[in-house]
């Protein structure tokens, strides 16, 4: 992340939507714009907060990009939509983790174009439904086998032994969720398999599950 282009440093600690726009439309002229439109009659206080974190980290990242097609993009009633969504999102948001996501996602729509409306939205409304949990599982699931297995194992032990913060009914109640989401498609729990098996759990992350679990690993990058 950039951290040098001072125009984005907030000047007073109850910014309005004005003044997050402008700051945002210094960096990037062709998405002041929507942004202000969206911004416009948002509340203020710690909502706002978690708004311009977004919109400035938003803004560093995208800085010194540039693209013909994205500008067009951003004019569009679709994107606006987009970003009135996102944005509606994150001001409700508490996790951290969950934010940065929310901002990674405006990042791709902005910088490669081209998904429907439709499976964006779907995919803001999974990301909705998803607790900091569930992303510690779907971590889990994507966690490389251990070099040394056991002779046998199941998929159950192995996420008991990666998530020690959870009994067996959490994982069991959190997984359940994922699978209903088509986060992930792990049912056998509790079925005894040889060792690489049991500690090999990533083909259980779905490709739909697999863009998120790319955010979560961005983060921790």
């Amino acid at each position: 992340m950039k951290d040098e282009n001072t125009d984005l440093v907030p000047s007073t600690k109850t910014e309005t939507a004005l003044d997050i726009a402008a700051a945002v439309g210094s960096a990037i002229p062709w998405i002041g714009g929507p942004v202000g439109s969206v911004l416009n009659g948002m509340s203020l206080g710690r909502k706002m907060s978690r708004v311009r974190e977004i919109l400035l980290g938003l803004a560093s990242e995208l800085s010194d990009f540039k693209s013909t097609v994205s500008e067009e993009y951003v004019k569009t009633e679709d994107f606006e939509e987009l970003l009135e969504q996102t944005l509606k999102r994150t001001a409700e948001e508490r996790s951290e983790l969950k934010r940065h996501i929310y901002r990674d996602f405006l990042i791709d729509a902005i910088s490669s174009p081209g998904e429907t409306y439709d499976e964006q939205i779907r995919f803001l409304r999974t990301l909705e439904e998803l607790q900091p949990d569930h992303l510690r599982v779907i971590r889990a699931l994507s966690q490389a086998p251990d070099q040394n297995p056991g002779m046998m194992g199941s998929p159950n032990q192995t996420l008991r032994r990666r998530l020690p913060e959870f009994d067996e009914a959490r994982i069991v109640g959190l997984l359940s969720q994922l699978n209903d989401l088509r986060v992930t498609n792990l049912t056998s729990l509790k079925t005894m398999m040889n060792g690489q098996g049991a500690e090999d759990l990533r083909h259980s992350i779905t490709s739909y599950g697999q863009r998120f679990l790319s955010y979560i690993v961005r983060d921790n990058e």
